[in-house]
C-alpha cells in the first residue's frame, strides 16, 4: 500500500484534499500531519477519521527530530505539502512565524524526504502547494502564467516564494522529484473566518461591520476549494515532474463587488430587506503592501491534464453560503477564544 503524507490536512484546503484521497484511493494509506494550530480543526475531517486507510498524526513541521523520525518510521512514498501560515494580515504582524513555518518547515520536509530515499526516487514525489501571491501584483490587464517572474510583496508571499525556490533547488541539486502548483483565492466549506467570505458571512449573520480595505477595488480570482482538491489530484497523478501548474477559477471579482453580492444573497437567505446587509459595509485603513490585482492563467492545466472548474462561481458560492448557515455550531466554535482577540487586534470591535 502506497503511503502518502498530506501536511496541513486538518486545515481548510488540506481537509478537502485528505477527504478526496481517502475516499477515492483505498489502495493508498493517507497520513494527515497537522499541528492543530488555530486554523487546524479535526472537525473538518470527522467523516473520514475511522476509515481503514487513514491515520492522523499530530506534529509540527518545524520540529526536525519529530519529522526525521516520522519519515524514518513510515518511509512515505509521496508528500503533498499544504501546511502553511497563509493569512497576509498575520504575516504583517508576525513575519518570523511565516519564515519558520513556510520556509524552514518546508526545508525540514525536503531534507527528510531526500534522506529517506537518497538517490532512489523511483515512483516518489514531493508535491508542494503554493499560491499566486508569489507573482506579486498585476495591472488592469494580463494574467499570471507559470513563467511569470516572482515578485512577492508581503511577508506571506515572500515566505511562499522562498519555499517554492527551495523545492526547485532540491530538484536541481539532489534530483528530488517534485511538482508545484500555485493557486488563486479559495472559498468553500470549513474555511477559518479570517478570510473574506466566511468572515463576512459570519458578520452579516450577526449584524457586525463588514471591514473593507481601502477603496474595495482590489481584484482576486476565486476558486472553489473542491475544484482545487480535484486539480491537486490530477497534478499528483498526471502532472509532469519538475514542473509547475497554475490553478485558477477563471473568475475575477473586485472585493467590493463580491461583498455586495454576498450581502444580496445573505439578505435573501436571512429574509431581510434587500440592501440591509450592505449597510454594514465599513471602509477601513488599507492593508500595508496591498496587491491590486491577481489573475491566474490556468490554461496549461486545462490543456495538459483536462482540468477545469466543475461549478460556476454562483453555484459554488451558493453551496458555500448554505454550508455555513447549516453549520452554525462549527462557525461559532472557531470564532471563540483566541480568534476573538485576534479579530479585535486586526479590525477593532
Amino acid at each position: 500500500m502506497k503511503k502518502i503524507l498530506i501536511t496541513g490536512g486538518a486545515g481548510f484546503i488540506g481537509s478537502h484534499v485528505v477527504r478526496l484521497f481517502v475516499n477515492k484511493y483505498p489502495e493508498y494509506h493517507i497520513y494527515n500531519l497537522d499541528a492543530l494550530t488555530y486554523a487546524g480543526n479535526l472537525e473538518n475531517i470527522r467523516d473520514i477519521e475511522n476509515k481503514p486507510n487513514y491515520t492522523f498524526v499530530k506534529g509540527d513541521i518545524k520540529d526536525i527530530p519529530f519529522i526525521d523520525s516520522l519519515f524514518e518510521q513510515e518511509k512515505f512514498d509521496a508528500v503533498i505539502h499544504l501546511a502553511a501560515e497563509s493569512h497576509v494580515d498575520r504575516s504583517i504582524t508576525n513575519p518570523n512565524e511565516f519564515i519558520e513555518t513556510n520556509v524552514v518547515g518546508t526545508a525540514n520536509l525536503l531534507n527528510a524526504f531526500r534522506d529517506t530515499w537518497k538517490d532512489n526516487f523511483d515512483g516518489k514525489l514531493f508535491y508542494h502547494v503554493s499560491t499566486d501571491e508569489v507573482y506579486g501584483s498585476l495591472g488592469k490587464t494580463g494574467l499570471f502564467k507559470e513563467t511569470t517572474s516572482y515578485d512577492p510583496q508581503s511577508p506571506y508571499a515572500s515566505s511562499k516564494a522562498a519555499s517554492d525556490h527551495f523545492v526547485r533547488a532540491y530538484g536541481n541539486t539532489y534530483g528530488l522529484p517534485f511538482v508545484i502548483s500555485n493557486c488563486s483565492n479559495n472559498y468553500g466549506a470549513n474555511q477559518f473566518p479570517e478570510k473574506l467570505i466566511p468572515l463576512f458571512i459570519h458578520n452579516i449573520k450577526n449584524n457586525k461591520p463588514l471591514p473593507v480595505y481601502g477603496d474595495g477595488k482590489y481584484t482576486r480570482d476565486w476558486l472553489y476549494v473542491v475544484d482545487h482538491a480535484k486539480a491537486i489530484d490530477e497534478i499528483f497523478h498526471k502532472g509532469k515532474r519538475q514542473d509547475t501548474y497554475n490553478i485558477g477559477g477563471f473568475n475575477e471579482w473586485t472585493n467590493i463587488d463580491l461583498i455586495l453580492l454576498l450581502c444580496d444573497l445573505m439578505d435573501g437567505r436571512l429574509k431581510r430587506t434587500k440592501g440591509d446587509s450592505a449597510k454594514l459595509i465599513t471602509y477601513v485603513k488599507d492593508r500595508a503592501g496591498h496587491d491590486r490585482r491577481y489573475a491566474i492563467d490556468a490554461n496549461k492545466l486545462n490543456k495538459e491534464l483536462g482540468w477545469k472548474p466543475s461549478v460556476t462561481f454562483e453555484e459554488g458560492l451558493a453551496k458555500t453560503l448554505d454550508w455555513y448557515l447549516d453549520n452554525e455550531e462549527w462557525l461559532e466554535n472557531v470564532t471563540s477564544g483566541a480568534y476573538q482577540e485576534y479579530y479585535k487586534k486586526m479590525y477593532g470591535e
